[in-house]
């Protein structure tokens, strides 16, 4: 068998960021954000895939 380890407490981590890099993530987001519904809309668009069953014919 192996070693048994406890669990260490969760630790919190700090971190900086400036303004400007802050504001290009928001921007980066909103984006992908947009992307995001228009790639939705584009599937709600679509007939589903028929998926036939059977042999394959030879």
């Amino acid at each position: 068998m192996g070693t048994v380890q406890t669990a260490l407490p969760a630790q919190t981590l700090y971190v900086t960021i400036r303004r400007d890099e802050l504001r290009q993530l928001k921007d980066e987001r909103d984006q992908l954000k947009q992307e995001l519904a228009q790639l939705r809309l584009l599937l709600q668009g679509q007939e589903p895939l028929s998926v036939t069953q059977g042999a394959p014919h030879a």
